[in-house]
């Protein structure tokens, strides 16, 4: 008996040790606010944030749930109107790689507000969570925006996944969705790149982490995914992405498409990578995106 608890001290600790090496690695933000370390082997890193659109500017904050001060830049259109978008960055970045998505939308005569999610950029916060926390820090920029807005969330990679995570929690005046390379869960995404990106086997990696990211955090890896609530969502979803993604398998987008009920269209971008959707062929990109959201105001 007593080699037995032993062994399953051991079988603990080892699980916690696998797991909070994960979490870690894969979710915690550096102690100089770099992104985590994972993200040097998912994201490019030689990628450079576009300049600022040269519109108005106003820095904004607001405080979390749990007690975070988080920032968001909001930027102004030539001309005052009641359109505005929110527009969600990917994992390991921050709201500055939205930059030229805003762009398009304020020459457009939107409004434009671009969170920093927690732990990204100038928003508090010590782990990113993939979604579960931070489509309800969205909820709460939706709720900032004046009453009578008309409000579209865009989202890419991680933001794609925050952006169908929030729509399923019906912010007040939201009236569309655009979700650009999202993942079906962040625990199906990880458990399919573990052995590729990290050289890791889900098993028991991926339970284990899911329980320490649940003591860490609050939430669960697994508690990151939009196909569990997508049918929950009410307004029009444009579904979008790259049929070359080595990251988020293109078939995620067939199941989260299928599994909306609302109002949905999708685009495919041939040859696109990760989140290369709209720098492969922006032109047509930014059609599609502006021609179904016209459709719905």
């Amino acid at each position: 008996m007593k080699k037995i608890l032993v062994a399953l001290i051991i079988l603990i600790c080892a699980g916690y040790f696998v797991g909070n090496y994960f979490v870690d690695f894969a979710l915690k933000r550096g102690e100089d606010l770099t992104p985590p370390k994972a993200c040097a082997n998912i994201a490019d890193p030689n990628l450079k944030a576009p300049p600022a659109p040269n519109f108005p500017v106003e820095v904004w904050t607001l405080e979390s749930f749990d007690r975070l001060t988080l920032h968001a830049k909001k930027f102004s259109p030539a001309e005052e109107t009641n359109r505005w978008a929110i527009l969600i960055h990917g994992y390991g970045r921050d709201g500055t790689f939205a930059y030229d998505y805003a762009e398009e939308y304020l020459k457009r005569g939107w409004n434009v507000l671009i969170p920093d999610l927690r732990a990204a950029g100038e928003s508090e916060g010590q782990f990113i969570t993939m979604g579960a926390l931070e489509s309800r820090d969205v909820l709460l920029w939706a709720e900032k925006i004046p009453q009578d807005a008309q409000i579209i969330i865009h989202g890419v990679s991680m933001g794609a996944a925050t952006t169908l995570l929030t729509a399923a929690q019906e912010p007040k005046n939201l009236v569309a969705v655009v979700e650009d390379c999202g993942y079906t869960s962040a625990y199906e995404m990880f458990a399919a790149q573990l052995e590729k990106i990290f050289g890791l086997p889900e098993y028991p990696v991926m339970p284990c982490a899911n329980l320490v990211c649940k003591l860490k955090t609050g939430v669960k890896i697994s508690d990151a995914a939009p196909l569990e609530v997508v049918d929950k969502i009410k307004v029009p979803v444009l579904f979008i992405h790259g049929d070359a993604d080595g990251l988020v398998p293109f078939e995620m987008m067939g199941r989260l498409y299928d599994a909306c009920a609302a109002p949905k269209d999708k685009f495919i971008v041939e040859g696109a990578g990760h989140a290369d959707a709209k720098r492969t062929n922006p032109a047509a990109y930014f059609d599609k995106v502006f021609t179904f959201l016209e459709d719905k105001l």
